[in-house]
């Protein structure tokens, strides 16, 4: 209506706003390091997937072999393959060995076995001092070598080593790990076994084993194929003597507490 007066805004209907534009982002040009490593981000992102797969499927197998004994292992394997024939092993629980020979296989090999959680610093840092002219590998050390890994000297096996000795104290009893170390040392060429070395050499079973000799068994165990247990030599008579006095000793302080029922 002319000269009316103007409608208000209420009444005019709702206001249209014009949309705002949004800004484009600026795309930032990949650097050259980024241009290099472009085609291979798929290698590094397989590589990290195929480690942390191994790192599980290893905590598995050592989960698994907490409970079970273990088939054979890669020095049993390898030995049977040298020699033609099966190795001389036969498994045997833990209760069906003699108390002694635990006490003996740990003072001659692992005096500090219960007071350390794999590793002795104390004899690495002896070992140091000495130019590696003396060893320094625990019991469980050397349990992850024969059991899970391979006897040749590597960085890899080292690296390996170290990696899963925590691992099996975490989830093996102090005397699971005993009973497998002596299931699978090797006690003379193709006798693998304490059940297999004690009529190997002393014709009786593996509870039978007297002090003395459950003393010579541990004392052939850092070089079997040149020591025996049933003819010994002087050093190992004198070896023999020393580990006895030992396990004595182990077995009145303490230090055997943690393994034996």
């Amino acid at each position: 209506m002319a000269g009316g007066k103007p409608k208000s805004t209420s009444q005019q209907g709702p206001r249209l706003d014009k949309p705002k534009k949004k800004r484009a982002r600026a795309v930032k040009e990949p650097g050259l390091v980024d241009k290099i490593l472009a085609p291979y981000r798929w290698l590094v992102k397989w590589s990290i997937r195929t480690v942390l797969g191994a790192a599980l499927l290893m905590v598995l197998i050592v989960a698994l072999f907490g409970v079970v004994n273990p088939p054979t292992t890669h020095t049993m394997w390898s030995e049977g393959r040298r020699l033609g024939a099966p190795v001389d092993q036969v498994w045997v629980d833990a209760d069906r060995v003699a108390p002694v020979m635990f006490r003996s296989a740990v003072a001659a090999e692992d005096a500090n076995f219960c007071l350390h959680w794999g590793f002795d610093v104390e004899a690495i840092q002896a070992a140091i001092e000495a130019g590696g002219a003396r060893g320094a590998s625990t019991i469980s050390q050397q349990v992850v070598k024969n059991v899970l890994l391979w006897q040749e000297r590597s960085w890899l096996r080292k690296g390996l080593e170290a990696v899963l000795t925590p691992v099996i104290e975490a989830l093996w009893s102090k005397r699971r790990i005993l009973e497998l170390y002596l299931n699978v040392a090797e006690f003379d060429e193709g006798v693998f076994g304490v059940q297999a070395a004690a009529r190997h050499y002393f014709g009786v079973d593996a509870r039978d084993l007297s002090p003395l000799q459950a003393a010579r068994l541990a004392a052939v165990l850092p070089s079997p194929k040149t020591r025996s247990a049933s003819k010994p030599s002087n050093f190992v008579e004198r070896r023999a003597r020393s580990i006895r006095a030992g396990a004595e000793t182990i077995d009145k302080d303490g230090r055997a507490a943690c393994f034996q029922s």
